[in-house]
């Protein structure tokens, strides 16, 4: 076992489960998906540390236990398609790409969205990188079983709920400088909300993010 092997099951061990991520399938993708190869070689060696890292272009890398804990808060299926806001390097992707049959992903910054196809190749047809305004979400694919937004929101943006199917989980960060994680079920008598964690997220930008008020 290489080094970056041993330090991403430890990483799993004492940063997720160790924290209450018990969700077999999501502690079994972040076991397989290689961290360090969704960073900067510059910061690779802090690969499975507990923090985000930066990845350019002002945006960061989620902490790995933010990635593990909205990953389990989705509780997808294998036969799900989902919806992801913010590409980013493309790691939570890869990782949703594990567990769900299709994921596919907005990244509103160019550069990003050309670097994560490149790593996401090797996924095929189950993953697509999209360029665009995630704020208003990829209706062309819809509808979605679940939906994860990476970027805090001033709101809840309508397009995305629009886009949930029945029985559907939307889990993305809402607020301005106090933000909580919030998940939301499509149910049969109407939307089910929930807060789960307090979080720090780069703000959403778009016609539905900081930028558009």
């Amino acid at each position: 076992m290489s080094d970056f092997e041993q330090r991403r099951h430890l990483m799993v061990d004492r940063q997720l489960v160790a924290r209450g991520v018990d969700d077999a399938r999501v502690i079994e993708a972040m076991r397989r998906v290689a961290r360090h190869e969704f960073v900067p070689p510059s910061v690779a060696d802090r690969a499975y540390d507990d923090t985000p890292l930066p990845i350019g272009h002002d945006v960061t890398i989620s902490q790995p236990y933010i990635v593990g804990f909205m990953s389990q808060a989705l509780d997808l299926g294998p036969g799900e398609r989902m919806l992801e806001i913010g590409t980013g390097s493309g790691y939570a992707a890869a990782v949703l790409a594990e567990i769900a049959a299709q994921v596919v992903t907005v990244e509103s910054i160019e550069p990003l969205a050309d670097q994560a196809r490149t790593r996401l190749a090797g996924y095929g047809e189950r993953v697509e990188v999209v360029t665009g305004d995630g704020s208003v979400g990829h209706p062309t694919r819809a509808p979605y079983d679940a939906i994860v937004v990476t970027a805090a929101a001033p709101d809840i943006p309508p397009p995305l709920l629009d886009q949930l199917a029945l029985g559907g989980r939307l889990v993305l960060p809402v607020g301005d400088g106090v933000e909580h994680l919030v998940r939301v079920r499509r149910t049969d008598e109407g939307d089910v909300h929930e807060r789960l964690l307090a979080v720090r997220f780069v703000p959403l930008t778009g016609r539905y993010g900081h930028d558009a008020r």
